[in-house]
């Protein structure tokens, strides 16, 4: 099979070399793709959201699998268009899509399904969030831009003065565009975070493994929310007895509810949990393989990647059976100094090999180019993702930073704590 990924980022590496390892696999083509995938696929600088674009590239290399990684264009519908031109692909429609392409269809979906969620409260006139918010008076209280926000779009306000100027800034000075015409206010919810990616064809789900992300800038879960600084897989604190009532209150039921609403879901469907002291409850669906869980959840995956494609594809997945690795996964991203906010490009990474990687972890490249020399350097807030497994977590988490340390470029920023929270966990 000829496969073209659409995507460049640091998931989508992830993609490219499970899809690598399946016998099925004669070429993989990405696109735009970066530095570091371009060591293994044919790369175009064909934009993820250039529809008709990559309709065109997908027609000339006469692929047979498009897999569409990223959520814009998956929300935008490229799936669609993909398939109306005959091509198989991989990632829900646009219809589907809308699970993560706006927060206020999916709270009502849960709403109305009655699948566990924060409470919460929709609205599109600044003055009337700001009286919900002040009648409630209940700190700290959470503000989401319903539509799509580079995973940033989310806002916890620890005071009403907080919660104003939030609101100015997604509404009015409209930081987010047109994603926030809507907010959504909720409740914010206390407990372990998880994050389970799901493959789904609308009929049948297969939870992958668990992770936990952390999202924060800073050690100690501080500093600015990110696109996701490190993870780590399994989440200790997503037990057997946990996996089961999520499977049967919160997957299933969602599923169920996209199909009913004439929207089935097939792709990778993510569910981001809260352990609250309630039960489970989701904070928010993707409609595609997170990033950088992808970077821990697919080294373990032990069934050929593309028989999984085929089975969901042709709606047979719950004939399959998806067997993973006994051992754990550590990513730490390494980023550019100031991000999430301003940061340098352009700086040449040393202590990578031709290849783009280093002995005994495998490096993800999220933001990098090559320069003129042939050199590779950063190209975005988020650079590479240094991944290692191991028989456990300590271990993995012990490859990985000694990876990380012997990478490095001007201003170069990185958290020191990725997984300290669930080594704990497993203490306990």
């Amino acid at each position: 099979m000829k496969i073209l990924v659409v995507g460049g980022g640091g998931r989508e590496h992830a993609i490219i070399m499970k899809l690598a390892e399946s016998k099925k696999v004669s070429k993989l083509y990405c696109a735009p793709g970066n530095g570091g995938i371009s060591k293994y696929a044919e790369c175009f600088s064909v934009k993820a959201t250039d529809i008709d674009g990559m309709l065109a590239l997908a027609k000339k290399l006469e692929v047979d699998l498009v897999f569409v990684a990223p959520d814009d264009p998956l929300v935008a519908g490229m799936v669609d268009v993909m398939q109306n031109a005959g091509f198989r692909t991989f990632g829900p429609n646009k219809a589907a899509a809308i699970i993560e392409g706006s927060k206020v269809f999916s709270k009502n979906l849960m709403q109305k399904y009655n699948i566990p969620t924060a409470k919460y409260a929709v609205f599109n006139q600044p003055e009337k969030v700001l009286d919900y918010i002040s009648n409630e008076n209940t700190y700290p209280t959470v503000i989401k831009a319903d539509g799509l926000a580079l995973g940033k779009g989310v806002i916890i306000a620890q005071n009403y003065d907080e919660a104003k100027a939030a609101v100015a800034e997604i509404m009015e000075d409209k930081i987010f565009g047109e994603s926030g015409s809507q907010v959504v206010v909720e409740e914010f919810l206390t407990g372990p975070e998880v994050s389970v990616l799901c493959f789904t064809d609308g009929k049948s789900i297969k939870p992958m493994i668990s992770s936990m992300d952390h999202k924060r800038a800073l050690d100690g879960d501080q500093g600015l929310n990110t696109g996701g600084m490190g993870t780590v897989a399994p989440n200790p604190y997503y037990t057997d007895e946990i996996a089961n009532e999520c499977m049967e209150t919160i997957f299933l039921p969602t599923i169920d509810a996209m199909q009913k609403e004439g929207r089935p879901f097939k792709g990778c469907l993510y569910f981001g949990l809260m352990l609250t002291p309630n039960g489970p409850k989701v904070i928010e669906y993707n409609c595609r393989f997170g990033d950088p869980e992808t970077q821990v959840v697919l080294p373990l995956l032990d069934t050929d990647f593309v028989d999984i494609i085929e089975a969901i594809e042709e709606e047979r997945l719950g004939e399959l059976t998806v067997n993973w690795k006994n051992e754990n996964a550590a990513c730490v991203v390494m980023a550019s100094g100031g991000y999430p906010k301003k940061y340098e490009s352009g700086l040449v990474i040393s202590g990578l090999d031709d290849k783009g990687q280093i002995e005994s972890c495998f490096v993800y490249h999220a933001g990098t180019k090559l320069n003129d020399n042939g050199e590779i350097v950063n190209a975005g807030g988020r650079v590479l993702g240094v991944t290692a497994t191991a028989e456990s977590l300590s271990k993995a988490l012990e490859i990985a930073y000694k990876g990380v340390e012997s990478i490095n470029w001007k201003n170069v920023h990185y958290r020191h704590d990725i997984g300290q929270k669930a080594l704990k966990a497993f203490e306990n």
